[in-house]
């Protein structure tokens, strides 16, 4: 088990511009404040989603066929920030919903198209947390 102990640092709230990307806005965000570790809270609405699956069996993300070209509701979007090859990453799930409340969700990839969205960036503050490649999953976790 990995466990650590962090206190909370600075809070960041952010409403993003219309039709930027969701996850390369919170990447520029994380990157330009300097954030090590945190977790990050998203509510609002896209114009277009992409996500990923990450396949178990294969042990590989699947992008391809996961992306709508359509108006739909952010129903949650949770994620964390630590650092990847030197530099800020935030890793991010969103589930969202359509018109008559269908819900699709998973891993969040860039091409996300913002309609509105309110964020809020928890800052935690301790050692930075670390990404590196997992032997056993092939994912890249906290180490």
């Amino acid at each position: 088990m990995f466990l650590k102990q962090y206190e909370t640092g600075r809070t960041f709230v952010a409403k993003l511009d219309f039709g930027s990307d969701l996850l390369e806005e919170l990447n520029k965000i994380c990157v330009q404040e300097y954030i090590n570790a945190g977790y990050i809270q998203v509510i609002g609405a896209v114009s277009s989603l992409k996500y990923g699956f990450f396949d178990q069996d294969i042990k590989e993300y699947i992008y391809t066929t996961y992306a709508y070209d359509e108006s739909l509701e952010i129903v949650s979007c949770s994620g964390n920030v630590s650092v990847k090859d030197g530099k800020p990453f935030c890793h991010v799930h969103i589930c969202a919903a359509d018109k008559k409340g269908k819900c699709v969700g998973g891993h969040l990839v860039a091409g996300t198209s913002v309609y509105a969205a309110e964020v809020v960036i928890q800052e935690i503050l301790g050692e930075d947390l670390i990404r590196e490649l997992d032997d056993t999953t092939k994912l890249t976790l906290w180490k």
